[in-house]
This record gives C-alpha cells, sequence and structure tokens, in this order.
C-alpha cells in the first residue's frame, strides 16, 4: 500500500489562476470545474511531478518512467488490464471528503473506443494523437471550489511526501490575486477561417442517410458529427482561459501533452466510481439561449416539452442501464433524474441520471472499459451505430467525443465526455461538433444545432466560419 502525505490549505485564488501562476511544464494537466454555479462542479485538480506515463499508439502500449525521456514498448496490450494492476500496485486508502488524493489523470479517444468494439477504421485521418493517455502523479492540488479551501498531496514517488508537499505550498504562499491576472487575454487581432469536412448539404444527406438505416431497423438513434480546422498561431493556454470565461462547465479540462493541447468545456459527466458507486450523466436535446429573457423561456419549454428530444435521451438512458449492468450488482442501477433541463451560457442541454452500484470484484477501469465509449456519442444498439457512424463520417474523431479524467489509486474514477473542445496540434485547431439523430431529427436543424454548440468555441479562437460552403 502507498502513504500518501497531506497538507491542506485555504485560498481565494480561482483554479486557473493557481495553475497559471505555477508555470507548470507539459503533462501537467489541468481538471477544472470552471462552471462555479453548477451541482456537479465541486473540485478542481492540477497533477504535478509525473513519476509514469501510459499511452497507446497503433494499439501498441508504451509507458515511460521518470526520470527517464523515453518511452518503452510493454508487451501487455490491454490497456485496461495495465491499469487495473498499476492502480492494485499502489493502492492507497482514503479517508478524506476529497475525492481523489493521487492517481493518473489522462484521457481515452473515440479511437480506443472503436478498436476495443473492433469497428475497423475507414475515415481519413485530419491528424493523429495517442489513442490513450495517463500520466500518474507524484503530487496532485485538489481544490474545494465551493469551500475555497484544498489539500496538497504528495506519494513520496520524486521526493519525500513533506518534502514535496511543502515546496509546493510555499509556492502557493507567494501567490497573490491579481485581478488583471483574472481577466482573457485578447485573442489574435486576425481572425483564422475555419472550414468544416462536411458542406450543409453533405451533413444533412448523411443524416439522410442514417435516417434511412432506422427505418430499415439497424439502429433506433446515432450520433452524428462534423470537424471544423483551421489555422491557429494562438498560445493555447490563452485559448484555454478564454474558452472557460466564455463557456464555464463543470467538467473542463486543459491538457497540455506530447506535442498538442486540448482545451475543453465539456458540460457532460461519462462515468463517476466513487466508493464503489457509480454515476452517469448522458445529454441528449439541445436547444440555443434566446436573446432576450422571453426568447429564452420559450427556447427552454421547446426543450422542456421535445417527444423528440425526450425519446431520444430515453434510448439512451436504456443503453447506459445495460451497459452498467454489465458492472454494477443485480438491481442496483436505477434512474433518479429522467430530463432534466441544464442551463449554459450558449444552450439549454436535456439530462439524465443513471446510477448504480459496482459488483464484488469489478474496478473504476472495469466500469469504464465495460461502458467505453458513451452512448450518448454513439447510438443504440451500440456497435452498429458505430459501424454506421464509421460509414458516414468522413475523418475520425480521435480525441474527440473520447473522455477525460482521472482513476484514484483509492479506486475513484471521474471521466467526461469529450465534448465542446479544442484540439489543438501544428498550428492548426480542430472543433468536432454533433448532435442525436433519430427518424424524427430534421437535418437541416440538426446542421445548426452544431453550429449553435460550435459558437462559444469558435468565440475562444476569435475564429470566422467559411460560409460560402454553407
Amino acid at each position: 500500500m502507498t502513504s500518501v502525505f497531506m497538507r491542506s490549505f485555504q485560498t481565494e485564488l480561482d483554479p486557473y489562476i493557481l495553475y497559471s501562476q505555477m508555470n507548470l511544464p507539459d503533462d501537467s494537466i489541468f481538471l477544472d470545474s470552471s462552471k462555479k454555479d453548477s451541482l456537479y462542479s465541486h473540485y478542481s485538480i492540477i497533477g504535478l511531478n509525473p513519476f509514469l506515463t501510459i499511452k497507446v499508439v497503433n494499439g501498441q502500449l508504451y509507458e515511460k518512467i521518470y526520470p527517464n525521456t523515453d518511452f518503452s514498448l510493454l508487451a501487455e496490450k490491454n490497456v485496461f488490464a495495465y491499469l487495473n494492476r498499476l492502480i492494485a500496485e499502489h493502492h492507497i486508502d482514503n479517508t478524506t471528503s476529497y475525492p481523489f488524493i493521487g492517481g493518473g489523470i489522462g484521457y481515452f479517444s473515440y479511437e480506443l473506443g472503436k478498436a476495443q468494439q473492433h469497428i475497423a477504421s475507414s475515415t481519413q485521418d485530419l491528424f493523429t494523437l495517442p489513442e490513450c493517455y495517463f500520466v500518474f502523479y507524484d503530487n496532485v492540488i485538489i481544490l474545494d471550489i465551493k469551500k475555497q479551501e484544498g489539500l496538497i498531496t504528495g506519494l513520496g514517488k520524486i521526493k519525500p511526501g513533506d518534502l514535496s508537499t511543502h515546496e509546493i505550498q510555499s509556492c502557493i504562499n507567494t501567490m497573490v490575486w491579481n485581478p488583471s491576472s483574472a481577466s482573457s487575454p485578447k485573442s489574435t487581432s486576425v481572425s483564422p477561417v475555419f472550414s468544416s469536412t462536411f458542406t450543409r448539404q453533405a451533413y444533412m444527406t448523411a443524416i439522410d442517410r442514417m435516417r434511412d438505416y432506422m427505418e430499415d431497423g439497424h439502429i433506433y438513434v446515432a450520433n452524428m458529427t462534423h470537424t471544423f480546422h483551421g489555422p491557429c498561431h494562438q498560445a493555447a493556454s490563452a485559448v484555454y482561459e478564454r474558452l472557460r470565461r466564455i463557456n464555464p462547465a463543470p467538467f473542463s479540462a486543459y491538457l497540455p501533452l506530447d506535442g498538442f493541447h486540448l482545451c475543453c468545456s465539456s458540460p457532460e459527466r461519462f462515468i463517476q466510481v466513487r466508493n464503489k458507486q457509480v454515476q452517469t450523466r448522458p445529454i441528449k436535446g439541445t436547444v440555443p439561449r434566446g436573446e432576450t429573457h422571453a426568447l429564452d423561456e420559450k427556447n427552454r419549454k421547446q426543450l422542456e416539452q421535445s417527444n423528440k428530444d425526450k425519446a431520444e435521451l430515453l434510448m439512451i438512458v436504456d443503453l447506459e442501464r445495460n451497459d452498467l449492468s454489465r458492472v454494477c450488482q443485480p438491481h442496483s442501477v436505477q434512474v433518479p433524474e429522467l430530463f432534466k433541463i441544464e442551463s449554459f451560457s450558449s444552450v439549454y442541454h436535456l439530462v439524465s441520471t443513471v446510477t448504480g452500484l459496482l459488483k464484488d470484484g469489478k474496478t473504476a477501469v472495469d466500469c469504464l472499459e465495460a461502458t467505453f465509449p458513451g452512448g450518448s456519442i454513439t447510438g443504440a444498439p451500440k456497435i452498429r451505430a458505430m459501424e454506421i457512424i464509421e460509414e458516414l463520417e468522413t475523418t475520425s474523431r480521435q480525441i474527440y467525443t473520447g473522455s477525460v479524467g482521472y482513476f484514484g489509486f483509492d479506486g475513484s474514477a471521474d471521466f467526461n465526455i469529450v465534448i465542446r473542445s479544442i484540439l489543438m496540434k501544428d498550428d492548426h485547431a480542430y472543433i468536432g461538433v454533433g448532435g442525436g439523430i433519430t427518424y424524427e431529427s430534421n437535418p437541416a436543424s440538426e446542421f445548426q444545432e452544431t453550429l449553435d454548440k460550435a459558437k462559444n468555441l469558435f468565440s475562444a479562437l476569435n475564429a470566422t466560419v467559411n460560409i460560402d460552403e454553407f
């Protein structure tokens, strides 16, 4: 069992201000509950001082043990089996009120999900990333944003825990609240122009083809996406700071990793596991916020009364219940919330909550393996929906619609669905957007919904869309 040294502290600093003032190197991931008024925004987490990193590239598992600078190819092929062994080897007891006091932070890409489900890849790659990437930290800072207090933990893998946590606390103690640092930096004066992998007509044609599959009984609901892309020469940290201000969300994240950066402001929890309790919160149903109070309320009621969106969400809830039943105790899977309206800066969402209790012998890693990728961004039945998605979408999704989160050495986990995100690599930025399609879907409305979802992402980049294509 691994011992944990812990120091508590008080702070009025915004979590991102604290993160940015530490001037951390790449691989220091930030999980950010940036929508402070959300019931699900409670903790923000900063990973410091990696002692181990793993990644999956082309189905091969690699490991880097610090202070080594290079990855080594492992004989192990199954990343979930590897993670289960690693977490068991470094087990810690968590008697605090904090959900995470040590472990690994990273992501699973949608492409890994395709491989897990044996979906042959036929789409074009606009760019490539590791299918999976996790960093295991000697130290973490976890901030309770409701109470304005935090915890610094040290596992003693690199430095003795009392020494490393003292150094981090001393660094925090020197930080001061600077109002100018809280304002979003100005974006580039030149607005990049972004194009989609689909024209408007091509996207609507793909939706019609998806509806044909529904009429023939192949699927009931599926998620159709496309990717906007364009040049970007801005600092990723500045883009993320603008994004979290423009589009705060409870499951936001900033990942400065191996040659790329992810800026994510996701509203959706995929899987949380804590003390064997499991929760997933699928989103299906989106309308834009109105420019006036009257229009805003009209749009909210439209979503609240939408039989199409409720039917779509209900089908995904059934899928998630089925997925969770594979790893949860019999009769423990429940739906405490079915159709809940949640508000965000540019849209309203329709959300459900599904819960369960893990079976004896099942782990958080097993839960992710059994349920990934999420039903809300695939469809029902899941495998057939993923096959049709692969046929109709022109480019690979990569990390978009994958999951970012943590595995705790105490057996906990919390992962989002990677939506409302900007991937930055090689002086380009990529924005994936999409929506759930049912037989009742109106193709033009579905395309417009993707633009509504992308609005704040374009604003964070100060980007415009090449409307000539649409």
